[in-house]
């Protein structure tokens, strides 16, 4: 499955979520560091949805950039 994850600089690293699934959250030191652990974080999310009997959220969050004149 592909979700959609948001990364944002923060004073001390990065820090990740997916739009498409409430809660799920990491943070790393680096880029490449929040992606791994966002991974991780997401297929952990998604099993406890399991175990639950809950469906798995489908993605439907998808980003753009637009230009705006200032």
């Amino acid at each position: 499955m592909k979700y959609l994850i948001i990364i944002e600089k923060t004073n001390t690293g990065y820090s990740a979520y997916s739009p498409d699934l409430d809660g799920c959250i990491a943070t790393g030191e680096t880029p490449e560091k929040v992606e791994q652990n966002m991974r991780e974080a997401i297929a952990f999310h998604l099993e406890g949805l399991q175990i639950e009997g809950i469906d798995l959220p489908e993605a439907q969050a998808y980003s753009t950039y637009v230009e705006v004149t200032v």
